[in-house]
């Protein structure tokens, strides 16, 4: 199976050669993530592209992680701060059309994601579109495997810095998790000669019959 391969090769990066990223591997990964699975299926996160090296430069400030500025492409997952009545009203219009449907066909459903959403606090909506996030993150790493597309996934990042210098907030955004994507530099990056360690299959999985 060559998923199992390519995950087998891929690990998280720590120095980047100065080869770039085709743009064509890169929409791939865009779209893989667009195609990432969301609860409730309404996307609360949008992803940002960033190869600007002046931006990248100013959001690596501060941070131990210098593949946020030395790598190809950094892509940043910024989650919704509030998942509003609008913002569903308007998804569910969309779902309506792209699937040819009636318009008002998904009303009930529309109605009980507003009335679920409408009593979460802006902190539990926050927690909930960064989980989001990472899940379009796990489909990022293995669609950039796939490519064979190095990548890095970091949390060691000033969130709020990012907000600022990427105007998340008057977005209604905030930094969730970030990823570098680009090359391996195989003489400078000491993990890249080392074999991956995980634990055991059947010591990380349980089968319950």
């Amino acid at each position: 199976m060559d998923l199992i391969k390519n995950l087998q090769w891929r690990y998280a990066v720590k120095k980047y050669s100065d080869e770039m990223v085709s743009e064509d591997k890169i929409a791939k990964i865009e779209e893989a993530i667009n195609l990432t699975a969301s609860s409730c299926g309404i996307q609360p996160y949008r992803l940002f592209v960033i190869t600007n090296p002046e931006v990248r430069q100013r959001l690596a400030e501060g941070s131990f992680n210098t593949q946020i500025h030395a790598s190809s492409h950094l892509l940043a997952f910024a989650g919704l701060n509030r998942t509003t009545s609008n913002y569903i009203t308007d998804y569910v219009d969309m779902m309506e059309e792209q699937r040819s449907l009636e318009k008002g066909t998904l009303k009930e459903y529309k109605d009980t994601l507003i009335d679920y959403f409408s009593i979460q606090t802006q902190e539990e909506n926050v927690v909930w579109s960064t989980k989001q996030a990472y899940i379009g993150l796990g489909t990022a790493l293995i669609a950039a495997a796939e490519l064979k597309v190095d990548a890095t996934p970091m949390e060691g990042f000033d969130p709020k810095l990012f907000d600022e210098v990427l105007g998340l907030s008057e977005k209604g955004l905030h930094a969730s998790v970030i990823l570098s994507l680009g090359y391996r530099d195989i003489e400078n990056d000491y993990l890249a000669s080392m074999p991956k360690v995980r634990l055991p299959i059947n010591e990380f999985s349980t089968k319950i019959n």
